[in-house]
């Protein structure tokens, strides 16, 4: 098990795709699976399209719409973005599981793993990393 920290800075994808697959080699794993979780409840991982940004920029704005900032929501202690945040996270999630096949994760061409920030200012979020394998 190991804990990856990822400095963030307003609402986007942080891709984090080269230093898990890097924990990866680093002790040698072969075949077997990847669990990740994101212990924070306003920022949340996925698994997207690595080579348009625009998809990326079309998703937050597509969260935008779901969770805006002006609803007048009861929990705004940390600022308007945050609420939002909690639901954005609800509907991405915390948690992924990836198989690993030769060390490396199983992603597809177009797919990379990205730490998704739902909050507009700097944070520093933990991803706990755990492989079961070969």
């Amino acid at each position: 098990m190991a804990r990856l920290v990822v400095p963030t800075k307003g609402q986007r994808f942080h891709q984090i795709s080269q230093p898990v697959n890097g924990w990866l080699k680093s002790f040698g794993a072969g075949d077997g699976l990847i669990t990740l979780f994101l212990r924070h409840t306003s920022a949340s991982l996925t698994i997207q399209e690595n080579t348009d940004p625009d998809v990326q920029a079309d998703i937050i704005d597509a969260l935008d719409r779901l969770a805006p900032e002006t609803v007048g929501y009861r929990h705004h202690m940390e600022g308007a973005d945050d609420m939002p945040a909690h639901i954005k996270t609800l509907l991405t999630g915390v948690n992924l599981q990836i198989p690993v096949i030769g060390g490396e994760m199983d992603l597809g061409t177009w797919q990379a793993l990205y730490l998704v920030e739902h909050r507009d200012g700097l944070h520093q979020r933990t991803v706990t990393l755990h492989y079961l394998g070969t």
